[in-house]
C-alpha cells in the first residue's frame, strides 16, 4: 500500500513492454469490453479485483460549425462527460479502487474540489469500501449531493483543496485510511492515462497534431504522456507526439505562471479563484512532469477568464449540442486564442479534451442565464 516515494515525488507503474508486446497488439484490443478495461493487459489489477461501472470509450465528435467559426478545419472534442458520475474522473478512481480491492483497503479519503469525490465515492459504494470525502464549502451542489447519496463521510471545509489534502493526510496515521489524493498514490494516474490509449484508437492508430487539456492537478497530461511512451515500446506508434497544451483559469494558473518563467515547479497560487472548480488547484504535485510534457511536446501554457470560458461553453452548446464543464469550455477559449496568435495553423487535427459535464456545474452557468 504506497503513497509517495521516500523523496516525496510520485510514484509511477512501470510495466514489462518488450513481455507484453509478443503476447498483445493493438488489432487484439477492441475484442476486450467496451470501457477503458479493454487496455487491462497495460493496467495494474488482476481481473477479478476490477470494480468497473462502464467508464471509457466516451466519444469522439468531430465539430465542423465549431471549427468554422474559430478557423480550424479538423477540430475534435473528447467528451469525458459521459462517464459514471460525469467526468473523466471515474476513470483513475475505478483503477485505484480496483487496485484497494486488490491490497485488501476498507477505507480510503480523499480532498477534491468535486468531481475526483463524486467518483471515488460511487466506486467505494460499488467495492463496498468506507469513503470519507473532504471538499471545499463551495463545491458545486452536484458533486456534494452525489457523495451523500452514495454513502460516503463527507466534511466540508472552509478552503481550498489544499487545505483538504492537510486534513486527509493528518488523518492516516490516526483515522487508518489509505490516501488517494490525486498523484499521492501510483494508481489513479493508471486509470486517466487510458485516455491516450482510446484516443489513438479511435483516431485508427494515429496520434493528432495537438491535445488540449485543462489542467488541475495535471494527472490527465501526465498520464496520456505515459501512455504514448508506452504504446511506442509496444511497436503501436511511432514517435511523433501531440503538441500539448496546458489550460488554466486566470485566477488559478500556477503552472502558466512557471511554464513562462521557463522554471520546472510551480508556486503556490495565492488566493486561487475561478468558477472552474477543478482548474482551483493552486500546486499541483505533478507541476514538473505537466511541464517536461508540455515542453517536450512543443506545446504551451495558457489561462483564460472566467468570463471568456463561459462565454465558449455556452457558444459551444449552441454551436454543436454539446454542455461541457467550465473546465472543458476553458479550452475552447484559449484554442480561440492559440489560433488569433498564429500559435496553431487552421488544418492542424486538434482535439479538446471535455473533462466533465456541463449539467454538474449549474451555480457556474447560471450567471448567464438568470431566472
Amino acid at each position: 500500500m504506497l503513497n509517495l516515494c521516500d523523496c516525496g515525488g510520485p510514484l509511477l507503474v512501470r510495466y514489462d513492454l518488450e513481455t507484453l508486446r509478443r503476447s498483445w497488439s493493438r488489432d487484439q484490443v477492441a475484442q476486450g469490453p467496451n470501457s477503458m478495461w479493454r487496455y487491462a493487459p497495460a493496467l495494474p489489477p488482476r481481473a477479478e479485483s476490477i470494480v468497473s461501472l462502464g467508464e471509457g470509450m466516451t466519444p469522439l465528435i468531430r465539430t465542423r460549425r465549431l471549427g468554422a467559426r474559430v478557423g480550424a478545419d479538423d477540430l475534435w472534442i473528447k467528451d469525458e462527460g459521459l462517464n459514471p458520475t460525469g467526468s473523466f474522473k471515474a476513470r483513475g478512481l475505478s483503477c485505484a479502487i480496483s487496485m484497494a480491492v486488490e491490497l485488501g483497503i476498507k477505507k480510503v479519503a480523499i480532498p477534491s474540489a468535486g468531481n475526483a469525490a463524486s467518483a471515488m465515492a460511487a466506486y467505494a459504494a460499488a467495492a463496498g469500501i468506507e469513503s470519507h470525502i473532504f471538499m471545499p464549502r463551495d463545491v458545486p451542489q452536484s458533486n456534494y449531493i452525489e457523495c451523500k447519496a452514495f454513502g460516503s463521510h463527507v466534511t466540508l471545509v472552509d478552503g481550498l483543496i489544499s487545505d483538504c489534502a492537510k486534513i486527509v493526510n493528518d488523518g492516516r496515521a490516526t483515522e487508518g485510511w489509505f490516501d488517494v489524493s490525486t498523484l499521492k498514490e501510483p494508481y489513479r494516474i493508471e486509470g486517466k492515462k487510458t485516455m491516450g490509449y482510446e484516443l489513438c484508437e479511435q483516431m485508427g492508430w494515429q496520434l493528432p497534431e495537438v491535445i488540449f487539456y485543462p489542467t488541475g492537478g495535471g494527472v490527465g497530461i501526465i498520464g496520456m504522456w505515459k501512455a504514448f511512451d508506452e504504446m511506442e515500446a509496444l511497436g503501436w506508434i511511432g514517435s511523433q507526439r501531440p503538441k500539448m497544451i496546458a489550460v488554466q483559469a486566470e485566477g488559478c494558473q500556477p503552472v502558466v505562471r512557471a511554464y513562462e518563467k521557463g522554471e520546472q515547479r510551480s508556486q503556490f497560487w495565492e488566493n486561487a479563484n475561478t468558477v472552474a472548480s477543478g482548474l482551483r488547484v493552486p500546486k499541483p504535485l505533478g507541476d514538473f512532469l505537466i511541464l517536461e510534457a508540455v515542453r517536450k511536446s512543443g506545446g504551451t501554457a495558457i489561462a483564460v477568464s472566467d468570463a471568456d470560458l463561459i462565454d465558449a461553453g455556452i457558444q459551444l452548446a449552441s454551436d454543436e449540442g454539446i454542455f461541457v464543464a467550465p473546465e472543458g469550455a476553458a479550452c475552447v477559449a484559449a484554442l480561440e486564442e492559440l489560433l488569433v496568435r498564429g500559435f496553431l495553423k487552421k488544418d492542424q487535427r486538434i482535439v479538446i479534451y471535455n473533462t466533465g459535464a456541463g449539467l454538474k456545474y449549474l451555480e457556474a452557468y447560471s450567471t448567464r442565464f438568470p431566472r
